[in-house]
């Protein structure tokens, strides 16, 4: 079995049976993973270019991992330390990286559309590893196979984002991933932070976040993205905190039991409580270990070398 696309550059791209069949295989790969040997050659003779025109820490270092563990090789190109700074463009760039020979590029950029430009320039299999204000699949997937590892499905169970939806990457490819396979999804925070006509996605809109912790089984907390904002879209972080913060005493509050999600980094004291971020009901570190997992299934199965 394969993908219906020949690159990820958003789970807009992908169906029901393309998510499905990445998440099969991750959890063939989840399974290598707590093996005393983790690696396996899969990709042996891959080579791999992990182009980052952003910072990150915890998708770089899980992209970095799952290479590896899948026996590729990988070069890791930063923006600020490449021609870049002496305005180099990102398809001259990439062209040279090519001349050496890469199969796959894991890209990240501050431009929404980047990757699917890139894509449509070179033969390479494309990684959309987060682009401007667009789309974040692989996170999206990990979010989504971290659910269902808990609940077993996905179909019909009840989550809510919270927080900057405005400018976050990470709550359009959740939107649609969850959607598609069958999940309903609510989305809270401040007016100003939630997107005008969201809800022709399918989803529905609260203002009260008490009100969305009680409707939900998962919350899936944002950071709110100050570096993407160039007007104040609210009056403090304290205020913030103080109206749509979420801590422990909520949580034990509820009349059940749900789980809480954060794709990291955290603004503890903001978003999120370190009582919360730290209690029973997390499962942030869970999403972490699964990160690896998922990105290793997906590029096993764009690499092409997938048996029927």
């Amino acid at each position: 079995m394969s993908l219906s696309t020949k690159h990820l550059l958003g789970i807009k791209n992908l169906n029901a049976n393309d998510i499905e069949l990445i998440f099969q295989t991750a959890d063939t790969f989840k399974g290598i993973l707590q093996r005393p040997i983790k690696k396996v050659p899969s990709l042996r003779d891959t080579t791999i270019v992990n182009l980052f025109y952003e910072n990150s820490t915890r998708t770089r270092i899980s992209f970095e991992l799952a290479e590896k563990r899948l026996g590729a090789d990988t070069i890791n190109f930063t923006a600020s330390s490449s021609s870049v700074s002496k305005g180099e463009t990102l398809i001259d760039t990439v062209k040279n990286i090519l001349s050496m020979k890469v199969d796959m590029v894991v890209m990240r950029h501050q431009a929404s559309g980047a990757p699917h430009f890139l894509s449509q320039h070179i033969p390479a299999a494309i990684i959309n590893a987060g682009d401007g204000t667009n789309e974040h699949p692989t996170q999206a997937l990990l979010d989504s196979y971290s659910i269902r590892e808990k609940f077993n499905t996905l179909k019909d169970k009840k989550i809510t984002i919270i927080g900057d939806i405005m400018h976050s990457r990470v709550a359009l490819s959740n939107i649609y991933c969850l959607k598609k396979m069958g999940a309903k999804v609510t989305v809270s925070g401040p007016p100003t932070l939630i997107p005008k006509h969201i809800e022709s996605l399918g989803v529905q809109v609260t203002y009260n976040v008490a009100e969305a912790l009680e409707w939900c089984d998962v919350a899936n907390v944002l950071r709110i993205q100050l570096e993407r904002q160039n007007m104040p879209l609210f009056s403090t972080l304290r205020e913030y905190s103080l109206y749509y913060g979420i801590n422990k005493k909520m949580l034990d509050s509820l009349k059940k039991e749900i789980l809480i999600m954060h794709p990291g980094p955290i603004n503890r004291g903001v978003e999120l409580s370190s009582d919360a971020a730290d209690s029973h009901h997390s499962i942030i570190l869970n999403q972490v270990e699964n990160g690896v997992a998922i990105r290793m299934a997906v590029l096993y199965l764009l690499s092409g070398k997938t048996t029927s």
